[in-house]
């Protein structure tokens, strides 16, 4: 992997000027991927917030380099909330979302039929997400939900390219299994 500052093309988007900036255009992405992590908005809230808040030290890097490092720093953030929620809930209760405190992420639109066809639907590409493991439900988060390359996944996850690739086979061949409907 180089160092080498990549000439921005017309089709990527300019980057980020300020952490304001940075943290404005990642939030809602970012709270999404913690709420899937973890089944509890609050505990996304805060997840997203300590990232951010450890991302204010990281101010004097490069702009190239906060998208990486910032998803790593979440995603580190999840693995130990997720660790302390395990160790703490296994004897007082299920760890699982109580039915009905699901968050409602389809867009507002002027077709209700429509409306209400993109949210079952999510709500079902949500319920598969929590059934796969955990980093087969990261590698697809963030190479299909987020966009994000290869390489930079593969950073963000801490393995290796082969790896992500793998992950992502995986909970494809999964998901397109339990989504048979939607096709």
């Amino acid at each position: 992997m180089t160092d080498a500052p990549v000439a921005a093309d017309a089709a990527s988007p300019a980057l980020p000027s300020t952490l304001a900036e940075f943290f404005a255009s990642v939030e809602r992405r970012a709270f999404r991927f913690a709420e899937l992590g973890l089944r509890n908005r609050d505990d996304a809230l805060d997840a997203v917030q300590d990232a951010m808040t450890k991302m204010l030290g990281y101010a004097d890097r490069p702009a190239s380099e906060w998208t990486p490092l910032f998803w790593t720093v979440l995603r580190s953030r999840i693995i130990d909330v997720q660790r302390r929620r395990t160790f703490r809930l296994t004897w007082l209760s299920d760890a699982r979302m109580p039915e009905g405190d699901e968050i409602d992420w389809a867009d507002s639109g002027p077709d209700p039929e429509r409306t209400q066809e993109g949210r079952e639907a999510w709500t079902q590409l949500t319920q598969a997400l929590r059934q796969l493991p955990r980093r087969q439900r990261e590698a697809f988060t963030l190479r299909v939900l987020e966009e994000f390359d290869v390489e930079t996944t593969a950073r963000i996850m801490g393995c290796s390219a082969g790896s992500v690739k793998t992950h992502l086979f995986r909970a494809r061949e999964a998901l397109q299994t339990q989504l048979e409907e939607y096709r």
